[in-house]
């Protein structure tokens, strides 16, 4: 008998599942794996999917935060499969290091160029910041490109680029602090100890967003931040192809296949950058089509595979999706916490109970709604319903 919720309050953890420290779901273990730059071979992303046959339900996930999820673990099995990660490089020593080294690099790195440095940098320096107790949540990024792509994507400390070079901006703040490529790694650590400093993690939870708001960020903190770069779509470059993933999600077998066109990248925007690949060829996991109107909706596992989600969201968004307004956003969620998407949407659909949601507009999946306790059918059968008054 599962422990599913059956109130609309859901259970807040107050932290990630990660490899060492897994997360019980409907399904079984989530295991999260946080490859080093983002980035595995194509011998570890094949050994992954094998791993995934082996031990889980030959189901991968990619996180909102850029991480690789291995589903339907069985506890008894879990000591092998980190045994095995291990021996490819893809656990640290303890969960303690784990929790620490949460660092989101944008995907688009060169080799050796400032991104690619600032990261290895900034993991290293968190590995050694043994005295640093950060909240499970708690992350940075690392999106020294041209202009900064993870805008929308959750993290509280960023360096970034602006006009002078390098900024450190603590998460909300319109403003940040000027910082170079041998400074920038030192003063993010100093930042995270300020947050701490200030009582933004009470009873060792909280954000950098929430801390912000109330006081804003330190007072040396005047620099002007870069523009953000467009959202991201489905491209091909000379070096590299985004192949995106319906809810992010992709079959061992499918990603298996992928990882022999080449290296792959995970983004926090539900696809896979593909190294070194030009043509790829159709695999039923993947959205190689940049009109897909699934591209346009988020929706997080839902039930029965989440023990706090009250209804099902993959089959309800997939088939609302062509409905989706072009530039818009539909983010059905299987209850409050949002976790697939937790900023405001355009359109939101937070589940009240089996096959029940509530519309919000603008807003998270917390928020007040427009329309209360609209069903599953209704919905389908008046896909409208979602966009009148919005």
């Amino acid at each position: 008998m599962t422990d599913r919720s059956t109130s609309s309050t859901p259970k807040v953890y107050g932290w990630c599942p990660g490899a060492l420290r897994p997360m019980m779901s409907g399904d079984g273990l989530v295991v999260r794996i946080r490859a080093p730059l983002g980035r595995l071979s194509c011998e570890q992303a094949q050994a992954v999917a094998d791993l995934s046959h082996r031990y889980g339900n030959g189901i991968l996930d990619v996180s909102a935060r850029a991480n690789l999820q291995m589903r339907g673990v069985s506890e008894d099995q879990h000591p092998a499969l980190i045994a095995a990660l291990q021996d490819l490089c893809l656990v640290d020593a303890d969960a303690t290091i784990e929790a620490r080294r949460n660092v989101l690099v944008a995907p688009f790195w060169s080799a050796g160029d400032e991104t690619h440095i600032l990261a290895q940098r900034l993991s290293k320096a968190l590995v050694q910041a043994t005295d640093l107790t950060l909240p499970g949540k708690f992350g940075f990024a690392v999106d020294a490109g041209p202009a900064p792509v993870l805008r929308a994507t959750s993290a509280d400390i960023r360096i970034e680029r602006n006009r002078d070079g390098f900024v450190l901006v603590a998460d909300g703040a319109e403003t940040g602090l000027n910082v170079t490529l041998d400074t920038a790694v030192k003063d993010a650590l100093a930042l995270a100890r300020w947050f701490l400093s200030q009582g933004g993690a009470p009873n060792g939870r909280g954000r950098m967003r929430p801390l912000i708001a109330h006081r804003g960020p330190p007072s040396a903190h005047g620099a002007i931040l870069g523009a953000a770069a467009p959202q991201q779509v489905l491209t091909q470059t000379t070096t590299s192809r985004l192949v995106g993933l319906e809810f992010g999600q992709i079959t061992a077998t499918d990603f298996a296949t992928l990882a022999s066109y080449g290296p792959l990248r995970l983004t926090p925007w539900r696809m896979l950058l593909v190294e070194a690949a030009t043509d790829i060829a159709p695999l039923p996991s993947l959205i190689l089509d940049a009109t897909d109107p699934r591209l346009q909706v988020s929706a997080c596992t839902g039930a029965p595979g989440c023990l706090q989600a009250l209804s099902s969201t993959r089959a309800l968004a997939r088939d609302l999706a062509p409905y989706v307004p072009l530039g818009s956003k539909l983010h059905v969620s299987g209850c409050s916490k949002g976790c697939a998407h937790p900023g405001a949407a355009p359109l939101t659909l937070t589940a009240t109970s089996p096959n029940t949601y509530h519309l919000i507009h603008n807003g998270t999946a917390s928020d007040h709604p427009a329309h209360t306790n609209l069903s599953a059918s209704q919905l389908r059968a008046s896909p409208d319903i979602m966009t009148k008054g919005s």
